[in-house]
């Protein structure tokens, strides 16, 4: 009966999570497929305690404790720290991953060496290496996006760096056959591995710029996915298996929307380096940027017919989606057609607009892909970019020396006027001046988005309708 019990509640949460993933491709029935994660990892660990070998409920019941204690904090993050609590959260899978192979090795070395079948160690080695590769590359990724201090945002590169550390990957993969031919006689390679795949993931994403962060976190939620995967193997735990390969194929489809947006590859994603800081061009002209005030971009907005909204990492940092809110209903209330571009790689993870609109209750038809919203842009009459940069710089469609040459943008500059709003002419993270704020259309809004956008709905809600 207990057998029957523990295959039903696996079978239940392997639907559960297919569903899950089913439901969170629209916003609509997102909150329904997140009851469904939840609902199917808990039918997961209810059948797991069901387990004949489960004894020792004093750990049990602490790490349970220490699990809520560090994961409540945790869920209380703004939605502008939720790519960070993203790695975090790879992170941690990938740190159980990979001590979960260590306690598996050194145990059965020490009590049945001879169980350490080549398959069982191939899983052990693929489950350590990805686990703790996973484990340090999420923990950097998590300290580019909180901007630690000791972390440096931008790339940070040296000579044959790619070949350093693709020389540590291989030998990680070289001491890692050793121990799949000889499990017991070369035990001591067995740290190598470990130390080797905590390196590789600090060194794998310390070049790569804020830029890449949204292809970075999906690819490292793919190698989380693919350390489950091994770990289930090793556990001879099917659900594992499910759920991880659920999580490594997602994350590999996400990243592969994710370069395909920028368009690029995942080699030049990860050794390309992308996001540091290009010399300057040789001295020429001294380009000047238009400024506006908020309440002469009122008078505009007030006057349009039809005005987009291009949402950045800008926005999200000032905490404005709840002002764009206010814009929206005062624009819409005196008629104006307003809708939403948003960027697939727009802020620092996949998503990121979407979900800080939808906090705001923006009406998600509103909210309209690059691609559906680049044909309409001549008849735009205002384009209104907050905190965004490199998604709307045109030399992207001409500039061959530019680091994002032939990413799709968001053709801001062919409305036919821009309001831009941001704190300063500071680059984005691709390091490099935007043309689109040096166009004679377009007028520079100063200052904190969340103060710019707040006045601009002040002067709106003080003229009156027409």
């Amino acid at each position: 009966m207990r057998f029957q019990l523990i295959q039903a509640a696996y079978l239940a949460s392997s639907v559960l999570f297919i569903f899950s993933l089913y439901w969170m491709n629209h916003p609509r029935t997102a909150r329904r497929g997140v009851f469904a994660g939840v609902a199917g990892m808990t039918l997961a660990i209810l059948g797991t305690l069901l387990q004949p070998g489960i004894s020792n409920w004093g750990l049990i019941g602490g790490a349970v404790a220490l699990g809520f204690l560090v994961g409540i904090p945790l869920s209380w993050v703004p939605l502008t720290a939720v790519p960070q609590r993203t790695a975090l959260s790879h992170a941690f899978g990938g740190l159980a991953a990979g001590l979960v192979g260590i306690a598996k090795y050194y145990l059965t070395l020490g009590e049945h060496p001879a169980n350490l079948t080549p398959f069982l160690m191939t899983a052990i080695v693929v489950e350590v290496i990805l686990g703790f590769l996973t484990f340090t590359g999420s923990l950097m990724a998590a300290g580019k996006l909180q901007e630690i201090r000791w972390i440096p945002q931008r790339p940070v590169t040296y000579a044959g760096q790619n070949a350093v550390n693709l020389a540590l990957l291989g030998i990680a993969v070289l001491a890692g056959i050793g121990l799949i031919l000889r499990p017991e006689e070369l035990s001591l390679l067995f740290p190598v591995v470990i130390v080797l795949s905590l390196v590789f993931g600090v060194l794998l994403v310390i070049p790569i710029g804020g830029a890449d962060m949204p292809t970075v976190i999906s690819l490292l939620n793919s190698y989380a996915g693919l350390a489950a995967v091994a770990m289930g193997f090793v556990l001879d735990n099917k659900l594992l298996v499910v759920a991880g390969a659920l999580d490594g194929s997602s994350g590999l489809i996400l990243s592969i929307i994710m370069c395909k947006a920028m368009n690029r590859s995942f080699t030049n994603v990860l050794f390309g380096a992308f996001g540091q800081v290009q010399a300057k061009a040789a001295a020429g002209e001294a380009k000047t940027a238009k400024v506006e005030t908020p309440e002469g971009a009122a008078q505009i907005l007030e006057e349009a017919q039809l005005v987009v909204i291009v949402p950045g990492y800008g926005m999200a940092v000032a905490q404005a989606q709840h002002r764009v809110r206010e814009l929206y209903d005062q624009l819409t209330k005196r008629g104006v057609d307003v809708r939403f571009a948003i960027h697939p790689v727009a802020g620092r993870m996949p998503g990121h607009m979407n979900v800080l609109l939808a906090e705001a209750d923006i009406p998600y038809d509103k909210l309209v892909e690059m691609d559906d919203m680049n044909p309409d842009m001549p008849q735009v009459d205002v384009v209104l970019v907050i905190g965004a940069n490199d998604v709307v710089n045109p030399a992207a469609r001409h500039d061959q020396a530019s680091p994002i040459y032939g990413m799709p943008i968001i053709d801001a500059d062919k409305a036919r006027m821009c309001f831009a709003i941001k704190r300063s002419m500071n680059p984005g993270f691709a390091g490099i001046e935007n043309e689109l704020y040096f166009a004679d259309h377009t007028y520079m809004l100063f200052g904190d988005a969340k103060a710019v956008v707040g006045e601009i709905v002040k002067q709106l809600s003080g003229q009156g309708g027409h």
